[in-house]
């Protein structure tokens, strides 16, 4: 037999055990989040917690970040390199490859859940973390990205999370991005010299990542640098033009971000984030950690992946960044606590909690203890309705007690009626 030692193990850096008040406000940003995508008609889906690793090699791009340092990526017993899902939206456009859901275009979908990346635990970012995520896949018009961003705005309007706006930009159709991709090389390489290291690097492979470099070396070459409007086919302006009027016809208040940008070349047309104003509470809650909720439109990734050229726009946010907006939770408070007082009349409680649960009313039973220390126990619940289960000559006696005007006192009492019969 193995030695055991006897030190308990610790949690994996960088992961955390979600209790309490804080697991109550992570649960309801993910009920808020059903609720809100039921209301535009997103249909659930569920994706696999791990992909073979070329599907997010692929679709995120060798050069990223992500790829390059911050994947969990194995090889199995079978030989083959697998990675645990980095974000959702390559796994859901293999989906649409592999399953053939072109036939279901233009497809809605909505999940959640965790994913994992390698990098730096701080405030609100974890190695193994959480997200809730929206797409639209296979409709090229603007309204589209409208309504994933009038679904967005009102997720956040219900979780009462304020002081956040909307920055919006638009990344140009296929050619008005090359014209701009060159243009800001152009740009970029004559002061080479004086960029950042990271920027240096990015400059021939992914020129716009400069452009949301927060290195103060690179600012001041950033404030200079070609801006996407000179560039715009009038496609791409008609486009952005029909996004943003969309918008205000949906009451979503946006701001342009010309520097908001999208490394990876499948981007295109609009790319948005929602952002804490300077000073807010909100901004103040998440420090350096700035976007709430981010995406943009796609309509070059299905070809990184071997599927046929599919337009698709969507979106993904924190859950924990959410939650730490919400504030702490408290669990709702019970209808009905349930004091069973003799051990003799412990199957009539459960009868009662059953009866009580299945006409749509919460309960908590207690069944252990001396009669004072049940009948104590249940009242310091505070639920709404306290029900005590005593014997007294041999008949079963159940004794109501809350607060005046309180409705759930006539369905107990109703649901006690029926019981007895």
């Amino acid at each position: 037999m193995a030695k055991t030692s006897g030190k308990t193990p610790q949690a994996i850096r960088g992961t955390q055990d979600i209790f309490g008040p804080d697991a109550e406000s992570f649960a309801h940003v993910v009920e808020t989040f059903e609720r809100v995508r039921r209301l535009y008609r997103f249909r659930r889906v569920e994706m696999p917690v791990f992909e073979k690793t070329e599907v997010f090699a692929r679709s995120i791009g060798e050069t990223t970040d992500i790829v390059s340092k911050e994947m969990y990526s194995f090889e199995d017993r079978g030989g083959e390199s697998l990675t645990l899902r980095p974000e959702f939206t390559a796994g859901i456009a293999r989906a649409w490859i592999t399953n053939g859901w072109k036939q279901h275009a233009p497809l809605k979908v909505a999940t959640h859940g965790p994913l994992f990346r390698y990098e730096r635990p701080q405030k609100g970012r974890y190695r193994q973390f959480h997200q809730i995520d929206a797409e639209i896949i296979g409709a090229a018009e603007p309204q589209a990205d409208v309504e994933l961003l009038a679904m967005a705005d009102q997720l956040l309007r219900e979780l009462g999370i304020e002081g956040v706006t909307l920055q919006l930009n638009t990344l140009g159709d296929a050619d008005s991005r090359e014209a701009w991709r060159a243009a800001l090389v152009e740009h970029f390489r004559a002061v080479k010299g004086e960029l950042s290291e990271d920027s240096q690097e990015r400059l021939e492979k992914n020129p716009l990542r400069i452009l949301d470099s927060k290195d103060p070396r690179d600012r001041r070459f950033v404030v200079d640098a070609p801006k996407i409007d000179s560039f715009l086919s009038d496609e791409a302006q008609a486009f952005f033009g029909q996004v943003t009027d969309g918008l205000d016809a949906a009451g979503v208040k946006w701001r342009r971000a010309e520097s908001l940008v999208r490394g990876l070349d499948y981007y295109r047309h609009t790319a948005f984030e929602f952002v804490p104003d300077e000073g807010s509470a909100a901004a103040a809650a998440l420090g350096a950690q700035s976007t709430v909720l981010g995406g943009g439109r796609y309509d070059g990734l299905m070809e990184s992946l071997g599927g046929a050229a599919t337009p698709a726009v969507g979106w993904a946010a924190g859950i924990e960044r959410l939650a730490m907006l919400v504030g702490e939770k408290q669990p709702e408070i019970a209808d009905v606590s349930i004091a069973v007082e003799t051990d003799a009349l412990l199957n009539t409680g459960i009868a009662a909690s059953t009866a009580i649960r299945t006409a749509g009313l919460s309960a908590e039973i207690v069944a252990t203890g001396s009669p004072r220390k049940r009948y104590d126990k249940a009242a310091k619940i505070n639920a709404k309705v306290l029900l005590s289960i005593s014997a007294k000559d041999g008949e079963t006696v159940f004794n109501l007690k809350s607060a005046p005007g309180v409705e759930e006192y006539d369905r107990v009492r109703d649901i006690l009626e029926n019981l007895e019969k």
